[in-house]
């Protein structure tokens, strides 16, 4: 329900939109002028008249942008992304077009390109719809990097788990090379570029660039050192090598179409365009919704966006961008300066939802994976959950990450099952502060963060479990 809604209320329906969202929902609603949902990338993905087949694509005026991208120069459109300022939305949030000047011309090799489709963060939920909805949208932003960046050669590395959507995939390029739109001599222009699916097996660790490029040549998914293996130098077969996510790749065909500078309107300087977020946990209306960034706050989404917590809970934390990210409580109160030098002063419901407010917070924005905890939910059980699920999926190179994950998991594991230990706590942040930069690849800070954070946060939880052990193991099934 939006503000101009209440105008229209009266007293009785106003109790009744308590009664289902709770009384802080109602607040907000009723105090904010909330940004309305700008889909752009997910513009027909919930159209019961639109379909992923080719032809439903062209007639919405599919391909346009790679005829149009083709009669430029591949500098011209580099420059375009440059001027867009849109960063990568896979988690690092590093400029698009900056990434793509690193790349290494010079050395002769031949230039491939990736798109990180794996998706394997919990909480995030995006990138699948592109592909399930709208696979042709994904392709188009492509091959316009493609061409770009002057690969020959483009791979998408797909998740095990999506066996249906790399179906779609594989039916989409079959149509799209059918029409011309990739392989050779793409539109009868002298440009060639074939487009392969690649299956992962279903490793988390592959989400990680590095290990995604050691996986795809076959070999078992541990991370690169960087420096030297940057991809952009030294990738794919030891080539130039550009690895972008499903919704930046995207957002390329739309850059094209408005124009760097006209896209670079779109969201908050540093923070341009818009950005898809996946909310999960305990709100009412959980879901994926594309906004400009910067465009509401966490307390607009949850509360206005997501209607709100189920009746009669209250919020207890957030985790704002997948489980990586560190966890925020409810009552928390964040304060400093931005990177302009602005300060700031905000409760979990003030924060931005860009990429600059939840790092400003002391988390981040990630994946985009918003995790909603109410009252209800053991917060010692998540972290248990969490911990679990990283000591399955390190790569095990390191012997920080492959010992300090698995030690954090039984150690969590050890409490959730009415056994802790009032020295518990100040050891699970020992643990996760000795893995803390001590790793080849930033999986030894996924780990490390969400341990920290929680332990940090709700070390009376933690201690509260080895004063009150549980009389019976905890339901709770660990990895």
């Amino acid at each position: 329900m939006r503000t101009k809604d209440f105008a229209a209320t009266n007293k009785i329906s106003l109790a009744n939109e308590y009664h289902r969202y709770n009384l802080k929902s109602v607040i907000f609603m009723i105090s904010k002028k909330i940004a309305k949902e700008k889909r752009i990338i997910l513009k027909h993905a919930d159209d019961p008249n639109y379909s992923n087949k080719i032809g439903c694509y062209l007639r919405k005026g599919g391909y346009k942008m790679l005829e149009k991208s083709l009669k430029l120069k591949p500098e011209e459109i580099g420059e375009e992304v440059l001027k867009s300022g849109v960063r990568g939305r896979g988690g690092a949030g590093f400029p698009a077009g900056m990434k793509w000047k690193f790349l290494d011309r010079k050395s002769g090799k031949p230039i491939y390109l990736i798109c990180n489709a794996d998706e394997s963060e919990p909480g995030t939920f995006k990138d699948r719809q592109i592909i399930y909805k709208d696979p042709h949208q994904l392709i188009e932003g492509m091959m316009i990097t493609a061409y770009a960046i002057q690969a020959k050669l483009a791979f998408i590395y797909i998740r095990a788990e999506f066996f249906e959507g790399a179906k779609i995939l594989e039916r989409a390029i079959s149509e799209a090379k059918e029409k011309g739109f990739c392989g050779e001599n793409i539109l009868d222009s002298d440009y060639s570029c074939d487009l392969v699916i690649h299956r992962g097996a279903g490793a988390y660790i592959c989400g990680e660039e590095t290990g995604l490029i050691e996986s795809l040549e076959g070999k078992r998914p541990n991370p690169r050192i960087k420096p030297p293996y940057f991809p952009a130098v030294l990738g794919l077969y030891q080539c130039p090598t550009i690895v972008n996510n499903v919704e930046t790749l995207c957002n390329v065909r739309h850059i094209m179409k408005m124009g760097g500078d006209a896209y670079a309107k779109l969201g908050k300087p540093n923070n341009t365009g818009t950005r898809i977020w996946c909310v999960s946990g305990q709100v009412v209306k959980p879901g994926y919704y594309e906004f400009e960034c910067g465009a509401l706050t966490l307390g607009e989404m949850i509360y206005d966006i997501c209607g709100g917590l189920h009746p009669g809970r209250s919020l207890q934390a957030v985790i704002p961008g997948g489980s990586s990210a560190k966890v925020l409580r409810a009552d928390e109160r964040f304060t400093g300066k931005m990177k302009d030098g602005t300060e700031f002063d905000w409760g979990i419901e003030d924060i931005p939802l860009d990429f600059d407010g939840p790092m400003a917070a002391g988390s981040m924005s990630g994946s985009g994976g918003i995790i909603v905890m109410d009252d209800t939910v053991d917060m010692v059980q998540a972290m248990a959950n969490i911990n679990a699920f990283y000591a399955h999926e390190s790569c095990g190179q390191c012997t920080p990450c492959r010992e300090g994950v698995l030690w954090m998991r039984k150690i969590t594991k050890r409490i959730c099952s009415g056994h802790a230990r009032e020295e518990d706590a100040d050891l699970l942040l020992s643990v996760a502060n000795q893995i803390e930069g001590r790793t080849i690849c930033a999986f030894g800070e996924a780990a490390a963060w969400p341990t920290q954070s929680f332990v940090s946060k709700f070390r009376d939880d933690f201690i509260a479990k080895a004063k009150h052990p549980s009389d019976e193991k905890s339901q709770l099934q660990l990895i």
